[in-house]
């Protein structure tokens, strides 16, 4: 959203993404706060906003899990408002007057920092989409295998025979596009569901 007045943009007009101005919280709220697909996106706030302030605006994107980056500026900032706004998650607080550069970089950072999170966040849904295809057996496997139990301690406690066991564990790492059991760990790290050794 940028309310931010004539400097801001132009600088966003140099930079080779696209960008939109938004008149109020109110209306970028309305109109989808977040780019979907995977555009990087990024919030330039003014403190000063229509009817509700940037920080207070800050603070409301946070409630339904907004993750877009926020740099703000301001011609009335002071040290509490800055700490504020920085321990709330904003990427730069610009003071006005500041150099057109330090806000081409600091969106050029931000937009860097969207795009590595929309990575990072398909990577985890493609991880538990493949987990969820798992069948209940293989689930309990890979939850046996990650947890550190060798495939003769897998095939004692699901009752079956090593070799069993072995096919389910090479299975699991196929479905799961695992390369190693390093892999496979650092999946179950992600996925929240690795157990204690037994």
């Amino acid at each position: 959203m940028r309310r931010c007045g004539r400097q801001s943009q132009a600088c966003c007009n140099q930079l080779t993404c696209g960008s939109r101005a938004f008149g109020s919280a109110a209306v970028f709220l309305k109109n989808g706060p977040a780019a979907n697909g995977i555009a990087a996106a990024c919030l330039i706030l003014d403190v000063r906003l229509p009817g509700v302030s940037g920080l207070d605006f800050q603070a409301e994107l946070a409630k339904p899990d907004t993750h877009l980056p926020i740099i703000f500026i301001s011609g009335h900032g002071d040290i509490p408002m800055t700490v504020r706004a920085m321990k709330a998650g904003a990427m730069e607080f610009l003071t006005k007057p500041f150099r057109d550069q330090d806000l081409l970089d600091a969106v050029q950072l931000a937009l860097q920092r969207d795009r590595d999170r929309r990575v990072r966040e398909s990577a985890m849904l493609q991880t538990l989409a493949r987990f969820e295809a798992l069948t209940a057996r293989e689930r309990e496997v890979f939850s046996l295998v990650t947890a550190g139990l060798m495939n003769k301690q897998v095939a004692s406690e699901l009752g079956v025979s090593e070799i069993t066991a072995e096919v389910h564990r090479g299975n699991v790492m196929r479905k799961m596009g695992a390369r190693s059991l390093a892999d496979l760990v650092r999946m179950a790290d992600a996925l929240g569901i690795r157990q204690a050794q037994h």
